[in-house]
């Protein structure tokens, strides 16, 4: 089964409304655009990272694993993953979990990806990193790789990855019983009612 990622755009725009500055500079999202940052927008970027800002940090952190100033540099990516997902970024913990799962940085751990998976699928709503964790997390589920492997789990997370065409869904589907969805279905109730999610 192939993983299936989507960013909306409009979760971009939100995360970079609050780190753009007040002189209409372009923000992180405009400058993505570029193929390369330069020094001052990494020292902008850092000044505000230090300073505690959790989307700064993510997308210092971003940049760093990209490549956007030029090398990537894991260990840094990592550093600044890690502060911000400690402060609740979904992205970040999405990011880090992918980090985890991949081996890119960091010793290989699904356990460790799974966990930071499940703490960006907990958010609600679930824009961005939420939406992957959430997919990522059932992902993990599906193959039994750092969690025991549970269809009925998977197919919960796809449910609530709220992505059209959610292929992973459609997938899973055909491969579960009517009781398994069944039940998968009734625990996708009981979490919407748990954390307050009224998203249909």
């Amino acid at each position: 089964m192939k993983r299936h990622l989507v960013l909306s755009s409009f979760a971009f725009l939100l995360v970079f409304s609050s780190t753009a500055g007040a002189q209409q500079e372009p923000s992180p999202a405009q400058s993505a655009k570029r193929t390369q940052w330069t020094e001052h927008d990494r020292k902008e970027l850092l000044t505000k990272a230090q300073r505690g800002d959790a989307n700064s940090q993510m997308w210092l952190a971003t940049a760093y694993e990209q490549g956007w100033f030029g090398e990537r540099n894991f260990s840094e990516a990592l550093k600044w993953f890690r502060k911000s997902a400690a402060k609740g970024n979904a992205d970040a913990q999405n990011d880090l979990g992918q980090m985890y799962e991949d081996g890119e940085g960091v010793k290989q751990s699904y356990v460790l990806a799974a966990k930071s998976y499940r703490k960006a699928a907990e958010h609600v709503p679930d824009l961005g990193g939420a939406g992957q964790g959430r997919n990522n997390l059932g992902m993990l589920y599906w193959d039994g790789r750092g969690v025991p492997k549970d269809y009925i789990q998977a197919y919960m997370w796809f449910r609530l990855f709220r992505v059209e065409p959610n292929r992973n869904l459609v997938y899973a589907k055909e491969h579960m019983t009517e009781q398994q969805i069944l039940e998968a279905k009734r625990r996708v109730k009981e979490w919407k009612v748990s954390h307050h999610d009224t998203q249909d």
